[in-house]
């Protein structure tokens, strides 16, 4: 009875629509408002070591675990050390590395560190699939940081801060990036596996 009285609706339904020749109807959705998480972080314009434009908060964030360090490739102190740190992270999520959490690698020197230099950067590295190295014009890279709280005048003054954030919860944390390697997949799988305020088990 059920499966015949869906089939008469839609037969009924379907004829108000033929009835009426010239009057079929469209429906439109009104735009989306962005999230308060896209108007905080914005679609500023980035590109990435494989010379891809990226927006920021739509490609890079959204719906994602990402876990972000500020570096510049030609950096003698802190920057390869924190960045062989990611490698290690890298290593130890495996598979769930541009799955389940991306590594992102912001430059504070963009007018050196152009794509091929970040790709060359990245290949030392022996960077994956999900993990971008991200430069752009310096006015878009110095937005960026700045939403980032990583913003500095001179990029030797840079921040040896990891910012690990899961952008579908809206937990956030910060890890030093030069601690061992497995603190830092600690905190990084703590966020992972973040559930929050408004889910509920069943």
């Amino acid at each position: 009875m059920r499966k015949r009285f869906i089939l008469s609706a839609l037969v009924i339904a379907l004829g108000a629509v033929l009835s009426a020749p010239g009057q079929v109807k469209t429906t439109t959705t009104a735009p989306q408002e962005p999230s308060a998480a896209e108007k905080y972080f914005t679609n500023t314009e980035l590109v990435t070591q494989d010379g891809k434009t990226v927006r920021f908060y739509t490609d890079v964030m959204k719906d994602k675990v990402v876990v972000i360090n500020c570096f510049f490739a030609t950096c003698k102190g802190s920057c390869l050390p924190m960045n062989r740190n990611f490698e290690n992270i890298q290593q130890a999520l495996g598979s769930r590395v541009g799955k389940d959490v991306f590594l992102v690698s912001i430059t504070v020197d963009p007018e050196m560190d152009t794509p091929a230099q970040l790709k060359r950067y990245a290949e030392k590295l022996h960077a994956g699939p999900g993990w971008l190295f991200l430069t752009g014009s310096k006015a878009n890279v110095d937005f960026v940081h700045k939403k980032l709280g990583q913003y500095v005048e001179d990029k030797q003054d840079h921040i040896n801060v990891v910012i690990i954030g899961n952008e579908r919860t809206g937990l956030w944390k910060k890890a030093f990036g030069l601690a061992p390697a497995a603190e830092i997949v600690k905190v990084v799988e703590s966020v992972m596996n973040d559930k929050g305020s408004n889910e509920t088990d069943h």
